[in-house]
């Protein structure tokens, strides 16, 4: 895994990423909100790219393409950037089903957490885990996220309601207790 790396996703990446969100759709959607059936098109994701563009040239998210190689991986993404009295945001990932297991995802959030506490030069980091995604939660531990707090039957998925951990992580935390 020393290929592993995350940058910044750009309109030359539509394509592969429209091959990746296809091929990895069904997979995601167990864990998260389904997109609109639009994203999974060539306009679609080329109008996502250009939205994520935006955000980031106005410093409100920065998405990220996980790639060992040449191949997308996954994702991980801040979003929600707060720069007032605690410059903060919330961390999002999803890596491909083929490629959990083998500390993709805990690396990913790591250089995720280098750039946004360097780069990005923000204070706190917060995500979510459903209690029974306990490979999502390792991953958020292994980084220095601390749960803060559980947010009971907050999240809709296929008609269920979940649960959902609170986690946070601090710019002067270490990466691991």
């Amino acid at each position: 895994m020393s290929g592993l790396s995350i940058r910044p996703v750009v309109a030359a990446d539509a394509d592969a990423l429209l091959a990746f969100e296809r091929a990895h759709r069904a997979y995601f959607e167990r864990w998260v909100s389904a997109r609109d059936p639009r994203f999974y098109s060539a306009q679609g994701v080329a109008e996502a790219i250009a939205a994520a563009e935006a955000a980031r040239a106005a410093g409100q998210a920065f998405q990220y393409l996980v790639v060992e190689g040449d191949r997308i991986v996954g994702r991980v993404n801040l979003t929600a950037v707060r720069r007032a009295h605690e410059p903060c945001a919330d961390l999002g990932y999803r890596i491909g089903e083929h490629d959990g297991g083998r500390g993709v995802a805990s690396r990913a959030v790591a250089l995720c957490l280098d750039a946004a506490f360097g780069t990005h030069d923000l204070h706190r980091i917060e995500a979510t885990a459903r209690p029974e995604n306990t490979g999502s939660i390792r991953v958020l531990e292994r980084n220095g996220f601390r749960q803060f707090g559980h947010s009971r039957r907050s999240f809709e998925l296929g008609g269920q309601w979940f649960d959902r951990l609170l986690f946070e992580r601090h710019r002067d935390a270490p990466p691991e207790a």
